[in-house]
């Protein structure tokens, strides 16, 4: 009976252990849900072909910015580059209306503080020379918005045109590197003087222009 009862013992506590052992694995190997992913899906071939239009005139932009670059600036002599104007109002400026005239291009911004050093000058040679229609003065606003532009205006009471720069065409053509900076155009559509950075007095402005008429 001894031997009966220890048999059946330690097959009790073989048997015990075995279980225990059985729930400690099933607690620390839980079973993962199984997830179906989702099927991979393609670009539509015409959002691909856009990037690559994109990515062409991008690299085309750049392009033609380092080729303006390595130009550098326009220089006295040379003709004066073709531009569109049309005034803040939209008044389009022709070439007829510039032609055998003497053109004042003047590039400007309303935060920028020395072009309000020479606002004033401008303003004062425009009505100077504007009776004789000898002289025609542009104004050209460089990376501005219009409201702070038309302000700008107002506060010089400045009357001769002035227009936006729209995609900074113009500024581009010049190859302008800062502003203010005016560039003067003889009768003959040539660069005749070019000012960077502010003028100081209205007599300066005008010594240039009395000189590029008597040419």
């Amino acid at each position: 009976m001894m031997l009966i009862w220890h048999v059946w013992r330690r097959n009790s506590v073989n048997a015990k252990r075995k279980n225990e052992v059985t729930q400690m694995s099933e607690m620390t190997t839980p079973e993962l849900p199984v997830t179906n992913s989702p099927p991979s899906r393609r670009l539509p071939f015409w959002v691909i072909a856009l990037s690559f239009v994109l990515l062409a005139g991008f690299l085309a932009l750049i392009a033609w910015g380092l080729r303006n670059a390595q130009a550098g600036p326009v220089t006295v002599g040379e003709p004066a580059p073709d531009f569109e104007f049309v005034t803040f109002d939209g008044q389009a400026l022709t070439h007829a209306d510039m032609q055998g005239k003497v053109i004042v291009v003047n590039f400007w911004a309303s935060w920028c503080q020395p072009c309000e050093q020479e606002a004033a000058e401008l303003e004062e040679a425009w009505q100077q020379y504007q009776p004789s229609n000898q002289v025609l003065f542009l104004g050209i606003d460089y990376v501005d918005t219009e409201d702070e532009a038309r302000l700008y205006l107002q506060k010089f009471d400045i009357t001769y045109p002035n227009g936006p720069d729209l995609r900074s065409n113009t500024s581009k053509v010049f190859r302008i590197r800062g502003v203010p900076e005016t560039y003067f155009i003889d009768r003959t559509g040539r660069l005749a003087y070019i000012q960077v950075g502010p003028f100081t007095s209205t007599s300066e402005i005008t010594r240039i222009i009395d000189t590029i008429l008597a040419q």
